[in-house]
């Protein structure tokens, strides 16, 4: 019982209190890019949210029972893209197969997964930081959690923004830069809550 709650807590925790989009501005691309509109907003997060866990299921122990008994543990950075990207061009043939309309709305930024540095960040983190395997998994499902839910929240206010009387100097970008730079700050409050 109390492993159970140590999982459910690091998820929290690399969801909402040490967000990777929010603390460290991981996969900020996709995140100004995709989030005009909530259905392409929760079609990304979902996106990376299963390309995150997957690629934490296998870089783990690609890391732990191949490259470092061979001696090569940093040719990880190679590998964990490479997996990323074969996850990627996975997750982009079924969402073509399945939704048209989402991998239409989602355009160039779905293989931008690939190189999004969130799901980068987890596979290296997880290995840097040298977790067991129920760590790493509550981290990228902490992690992807924290990605959906932020931009689609994001997506919520732009979408306000837009029909909203914002100066015309602050139109666009620089007023979802602000509003990024707010969500941070208030996530930042969170800090130390556990």
């Amino acid at each position: 019982m109390n492993y159970i709650i140590t999982f459910l807590l690091a998820i929290v925790n690399a969801m909402l209190i040490n967000n990777v989009t929010l603390s460290r501005f991981y996969g900020i691309c996709p995140f100004l890019g995709v989030s005009k509109k909530s259905s392409s907003a929760l079609g990304m997060g979902a996106a990376v949210l299963c390309v995150t866990l997957v690629a934490a299921i296998i870089c783990w122990p690609i890391y732990n029972f191949i490259l470092v008994p061979a001696g090569i543990p940093f040719m990880d950075t190679i590998t964990y893209i490479l997996v990323i990207a074969s996850l990627v061009q996975l997750i982009e043939m079924i969402i073509k197969k399945y939704s048209p309309s989402l991998y239409k709305a989602l355009g160039v930024y779905l293989p931008l997964i690939t190189t999004n540095c969130a799901v980068l960040g987890v596979a290296q983190g997880n290995t840097d930081q040298a977790l067991s395997f129920a760590d790493s998994m509550a981290n990228a499902i902490g992690t992807g959690l924290g990605f959906a839910i932020v931009i689609f929240v994001f997506s919520t206010i732009r979408y306000r923004l837009d029909s909203s009387n914002t100066p015309r100097a602050f139109k666009g970008i620089p007023i979802a830069l602000i509003t990024a730079a707010l969500m941070a700050m208030a996530f930042l409050g969170l800090s130390g809550l556990i």
